[in-house]
């Protein structure tokens, strides 16, 4: 039976030490969408951030029903802006490799290598051509 209690009080420690930390990682998230809000003034910024400092439980539940929907959107708009870099970083590493030469070049050596067929290769090549 004293084993069982303190299998207990260790599960609820830990339940209890994972919700502190997703609340200190919800509010240090609320603090940075503060300073990344072009829209909120520097009043605004500092009238937030002495809310949620000041009473971090209070301040974040009213935080996050007044601007959690543009919290998201922010985190939306620098998800599409990363991917987009992503993107473009890519076009330019195709592109420097030389396109399609680039691309028949290194399926030949591949070919070359063993590691791909000679259909393999043939299909390659009419993708890079297309």
């Amino acid at each position: 039976m004293d084993f069982f209690a303190n299998f207990i009080d260790v599960l609820l420690w830990t339940f209890w030490f994972m919700i502190m930390i997703a609340f200190f990682v919800v509010v240090i998230r609320i603090i940075l969408d503060i300073f990344r809000d072009s829209d909120l003034s520097g009043w605004g910024k500092t009238g937030w951030l002495i809310l949620v400092i000041l009473l971090p439980a209070l301040g974040a539940i009213i935080y996050l029903f007044a601007r959690g929907k543009g919290m998201a959107a922010r985190d939306a708009q620098d998800v599409r802006a990363v991917r987009d870099a992503q993107r473009e970083y890519t076009r330019g590493v195709v592109e420097e490799v030389g396109g399609s030469a680039g691309q028949i070049k290194a399926a030949k050596e591949l070919l070359d290598a063993g590691t791909i067929t000679q259909e393999e290769f043939d299909t390659l090549k009419a993708k890079a051509l297309s």
